[in-house]
């Protein structure tokens, strides 16, 4: 299972410093500064979570409690999905309605969490 979300966090480093490049260099002739702003806190989220993804799966391997970090790490991931990806949609489009997709993804990553740390926890 450590393999799996290792394999997450390497997918999502991979993602993020390429979508982190194409704002800084594709986008920001294209939109406005409030919306780099937009993208750029998505990229910023989705790369502190990646990291949590790493820090799970690195954890999982050296013999944590396999369930309840596997579903932080799938929460941790809803959230790169949901909160970051609708950062940069709404980045992008401009589409209102999409902000509010991204708190969903904010409970997602509170509950990844949450979970981390009940895991960590019992841990002794």
């Amino acid at each position: 299972m450590s393999n799996r979300v290792l394999m997450l966090a390497a997918v999502n480093g991979f993602l993020v410093v390429l979508l982190g490049a194409f704002g800084a260099h594709g986008l920001e002739s294209i939109l406005s500064p409030e919306r780099i702003e937009t993208w750029q806190t998505g990229v910023q989220y989705h790369m502190f979570h990646t990291l949590a993804l790493l820090g799970t799966g690195l954890l999982i391997e050296h013999g944590g409690r396999t369930k309840i970090l596997y579903g932080s790490a799938q929460l941790f991931l809803a959230g790169n999905i949901l909160f970051s990806g609708s950062l940069y949609l709404l980045a992008v489009t401009g589409t209102s309605w999409l902000g509010m997709i991204t708190p969903a993804g904010g409970l997602a990553y509170l509950g990844g969490w949450w979970l981390f740390a009940m895991a960590v926890w019992n841990r002794e």
